[in-house]
């Protein structure tokens, strides 16, 4: 069978489920003449890692740097190649098209590059440097979309393009992560209709129920490959699929349309690579990984609350016990490993694994270090905290006792432990520079989230960045070196053996061994404000070999003396391997 033929029956099969089967064939062949796949199409390899310990991605909108005269995509490009060539990989720039509302998630043309920002030459320049990754911005669209635009004058085909349902439908189950109405009102010229929008009124929910939709989106994902991108966040995905009488979030058709993207996606690249974004309790977010053919990463979305609960409180058993349940990523998968976003830190993710009183004592100190907090509707009725807003450096100022002289300290910490972990490593731009809460721009456009998008003018980052008493200088030189740690070390690949170590509620460990069983890494970390001493018999050190700090270059010869930690102090104790020799 030929690899195109192959292609065929495979989407056949995720197409039957959705469409049935009499439609299936016509619907395989329409998404393979938009992907114009080459002529010498070969089949994309399975189980295959497409990363490896030196990869580590940062997150960016493609105005957060800006410069006087220049398209910000170009000074974003110039600013990367500068300072972080040799610690960045792989980047992530938020959607750069033009767009409405919620800085770039209300899209009004998926096909263009907003032109304050600059053009494709711009994101190709940026795709040489670095792999790129895009948003595939699919559950939803701006309402000034052309799409939704023609829909409104009942023009098809976009007469059929958008969500309907009826005010007097029965949405009581439906799950939504925000407060606003679920149906917006709209006036066509057959009367009243009603449009669904998860989000916003002003974000219109996509009907993949029309598959002309996908093909729509196919076309898309073809037009983003030819412009150099190669990774993939579905944004919001969980939420895509509507079905009646359901909570339309984690739906199977859902599953089955990443399926799709990612044959597509594969077949035309053989290194793309599918993200999903599902800002959801853990368990329903390991679905994602489906039987390793749906995203080659997901979000690991708890982390950052149980984190932020383990520094604020000293106590890291939520987060150890959440460490035991995951499970290893097979070969071909792994985790996206983040502390901070564009979208703050999620609370729902924390569901089940911290109780109301925990979340609700975590986002009053947050609130007390100049954050703030996001909230959704529980059963039409109760508010619940959502979402914390706030720049990670200031959440870090202090414990639930208050503000204290460990921020700088606690916010390294938790970074070394995120660069530690199984996974691919991902830092908000504004957590490599240490930038603080941005009040006004709170302020200035009225969202709670603006207050961790803060656009740094390129001379005053620099300026800080040179000014070695800075934080925000200490805090990159910092990163920076932890950064180029981790990429000599065959023990922190991404799929590379996880182990937790249980040394107590206020040392937060865990074991890594590279694949060839060669190099093992002790990663402990004290998540509290006071020292910590624990007897290095506790780690089981093999006497044959020789050990080292990798952070602090510290030897130990010694094996059953004691191991003194700082207040937030991380040892990434390692075995003397060609990778850790002094």
């Amino acid at each position: 069978m030929t690899p195109l033929a192959g292609l065929q029956l495979r989407l056949q099969e995720q197409l039957s489920l959705l469409y049935g089967e009499a439609r299936a064939a016509d619907l395989a062949d329409q998404l393979i003449a938009v992907m114009d796949f080459a002529p010498d199409l070969v089949e994309p390899l399975q189980r295959q890692n497409k990363w490896d310990q030196g990869d580590v991605m940062m997150i960016t909108y493609a105005d957060s740097i800006r410069r006087r005269g220049e398209k910000p995509l170009r000074t974003l490009r110039q600013f990367c190649s500068d300072h972080l060539g040799d610690c960045i990989s792989w980047l992530h720039i938020l959607p750069f098209y033009p767009y409405t509302s919620d800085d770039g998630f209300a899209v009004s043309d998926y096909d263009a590059v907003n032109p304050e920002h600059g053009d494709w030459h711009d994101i190709e320049a940026i795709s040489a440097d670095f792999r790129l990754m895009v948003d595939m911005v699919i559950n939803h669209c701006s309402s000034s979309h052309r799409w939704f635009e023609a829909f409104s004058r009942n023009q098809p085909p976009y007469d059929n393009y958008f969500v309907q349902a009826s005010p007097y439908d029965d949405l009581s189950q439906v799950v939504r992560p925000r407060t606003s109405p679920l149906l917006q009102a709209v006036n066509t010229p057959e009367g009243l209709k009603h449009v669904w929008c998860t989000f916003s009124h002003d974000q219109v929910d996509l009907n993949f129920a029309n598959p002309e939709v996908l093909v729509e989106v196919a076309r898309i994902l073809k037009l983003y490959m030819q412009h150099g991108a190669t990774i993939f966040r579905l944004d919001a995905i969980a939420f895509l699929w509507k079905e009646a009488d359901s909570n339309c979030i984690n739906l199977p058709q859902t599953h089955a349309i990443i399926r799709l993207l990612r044959l597509l996606a594969e077949y035309r690249h053989p290194d793309a690579v599918i993200i999903t974004e599902t800002n959801i309790p853990n368990r329903e977010n390991l679905s994602y990984f489906g039987n390793a053919n749906e995203a080659h990463l997901i979000y690991n979305f708890s982390f950052p609350p149980l984190l932020l609960h383990a520094m604020l409180t000293g106590n890291c058993c939520y987060l150890q016990h959440w460490m035991m349940s995951m499970p290893p990523a097979r070969n071909g998968t792994t985790y996206l490993n983040f502390i901070a976003s564009h979208d703050g830190i999620g609370l729902r993710p924390a569901e089940g694994l911290l109780s109301d009183e925990e979340i609700d004592q975590v986002a009053a100190a947050m609130r007390s270090f100049g954050g703030l907090v996001s909230s959704r509707t529980v059963n039409q009725q109760q508010s619940r905290p959502y979402e914390i807003n706030i720049a990670f450096y200031d959440a870090m100022k202090g414990t639930l006792s208050g503000e204290d002289d460990y921020q700088f300290e606690r916010f390294i910490c938790a970074h070394a432990i995120m660069l530690a972990l199984e996974g691919v490593p991902s830092f908000y731009v504004h957590s490599l520079f240490a930038t603080c809460n941005d009040t006004e721009r709170v302020e200035q456009t009225g969202s709670n989230r603006a207050i961790n998008r803060h656009s740094w003018d390129l001379e005053m980052l620099e300026a800080a960045l040179q000014d070695k008493q800075s934080h925000h200088a200490r805090v990159f030189v910092a990163l920076q070196r932890l950064i180029a740690l981790r990429a000599e070390q065959n023990a922190f690949h991404p799929n590379a053996t996880q182990f937790t170590m249980h040394l107590g509620q206020a040392l937060f460990a865990f074991w890594r061994q590279s694949m060839d069983r060669e190099q093992s890494i002790f990663c402990i970390n004290n998540i509290t404000d006071r020292e910590q001493v624990i007897p290095l018999s506790a780690l089981n050190l093999i006497v044959t070999d020789e050990w080292r700090d990798l952070i602090s270059g510290r030897h130990y010869d010694e094996h059953y003396g004691d191991l003194v930690l700082a207040p937030y102090q991380t040892v990434w104790i390692s075995n003397a391997t060609d990778q850790t020799a002094a």
